[in-house]
């Protein structure tokens, strides 16, 4: 049974995922090196944990380049989450992360050979209105919000896919492989990153100073603690609310943006409204959608 300690503690997780955005801001190498770091990390520090579990870590060939292969996304995912960043604002990257629910809204149906809900359309143009408002108000970041929307579509593409993993699968385990898959995806993506991005210049694999500390911090609080704690949670509190608080993810790291950056992330209030347009459709989506689920039940009963 949950209790209000279970509340706080989920709101702190989605509170240390909105600080994902401003790691990748104070850590002065670029996105692409920070996935590396990020990923190699993650996957030492859950190889550890499993190997102190006494968990085997054999799933079959098959299985694993599965895994592999959902990892390859997830690297994309952050490597475009964090440039998306770099070239625009920490605020609006978590706004174009905020449709990250909806483009899950339509790849389900897709992966679940379901027809999509009328509902999910309209709620689906109403985000767009809203990123709308936010181009014509903030033009001038439209490249940084079309990488986020772009990292929020990878972002939904593999929650679906490790939606039907953890069928078959710990978590924990697909976590560590998943990690281990973005880690080498990142690394088979540098000579091309080198070469066509930076023009040869050398890659910046050596962080500087306090870049460890924020890299220590991105890959354990982050990733490793803040995924086992949400797990954990989730045996008392359900998946409901807890995507539900999740929704909030952008919320918190707008404001926290604001508080340690100041001017660099203020906007004009176009930019909030655009933003407070998004989050609306994104926490009426899972309401109205157990609305639905109910109705539905309510009809097969009386059949």
């Amino acid at each position: 049974m949950s209790s209000t300690k279970d509340f706080i503690k989920l709101h702190f997780i989605v509170l240390i995922w909105g600080f994902t955005a401003i790691l990748g801001l104070l850590i002065s190498i670029n996105s692409v090196e920070i996935v590396f770091y990020r990923t190699f990390l993650a996957a030492v520090a859950m190889g550890v944990l499993l190997l102190i579990r006494k968990r085997n870590f054999k799933l079959g060939t098959k299985e694993v380049l599965k895994i592999f292969g959902t990892g390859f996304i997830i690297a994309a995912h952050w490597i475009l989450f964090f440039a998306a960043a770099r070239v625009s604002t920490a605020s609006v990257c978590l706004a174009g992360i905020a449709t990250c629910s909806l483009w899950t809204s339509f790849i389900e149906p897709l992966f679940n050979s379901r027809k999509i809900k009328i509902f999910e359309v309209v709620l689906g143009l109403i985000v767009i209105a809203g990123l709308y408002v936010i181009f014509r108000f903030q033009f001038n970041h439209a490249l940084g919000l079309f990488m986020a929307i772009m990292s929020a579509l990878l972002a939904a593409i593999f929650s679906v896919i490790n939606g039907k993993l953890t069928r078959n699968h710990s978590q924990y385990m697909i976590t560590f492989y998943e990690m281990l898959g973005a880690c080498i995806g990142t690394v088979l993506l540098l000579p091309f990153y080198k070469y066509y991005f930076l023009k040869g210049a050398d890659l910046q694999l050596v962080p500087q100073g306090m870049d460890w500390i924020y890299l220590i911090i991105l890959s354990l609080i982050c990733t490793v603690y803040a995924f086992s704690v949400s797990v954990e949670l989730m045996k008392r509190i359900s998946a409901f609310v807890v995507n539900l608080t999740i929704n909030l993810e952008p919320v918190y790291g707008i404001v926290l943006a604001v508080l340690i950056f100041g001017e660099k992330e203020k906007m004009d209030p176009g930019f909030y409204f655009g933003t407070g347009i998004i989050l609306l459709a994104v926490l009426i989506y899972p309401l109205v959608n157990k609305y639905y689920k109910r109705k539905a039940l309510k009809m097969d009963n009386l059949r």
